[in-house]
């Protein structure tokens, strides 16, 4: 089951990105070098993956990471012009 939603994620990620997943450390290690990129936000779904947005104000540059319980991340969408809301502030 999981190597079906595995095989899920990798055909619906971004085209942009092509093959996109790896070791979680590894793809984190490169969004911090290649785009100085943090994790700003982390959250479960409701299948148990771990969906994280990783970004970074200085390149306003943004990544979802989704991490399956078995281990295999993949990069699910990305862009540029980042902006953070903070709470009651509001868009």
């Amino acid at each position: 089951m999981r190597s079906i939603i595995a095989a899920a994620l990798v055909a619906t990620a971004s085209p942009a990105f092509g093959q996109s997943c790896a070791a979680r450390a590894d793809i984190v290690a490169g969004l911090a070098s290649k785009y100085g990129e943090t994790r700003q936000a982390a959250g479960l779904d409701l299948s148990g993956n771990m969906v994280e947005v990783f970004a970074s104000d200085d390149t306003g540059t943004w990544t979802i990471l989704v991490t399956l319980p078995a281990g295999v991340s993949c990069i699910m969408s990305g862009g540029k012009h980042w902006s953070t809301v903070r709470a009651g502030k509001g868009v």
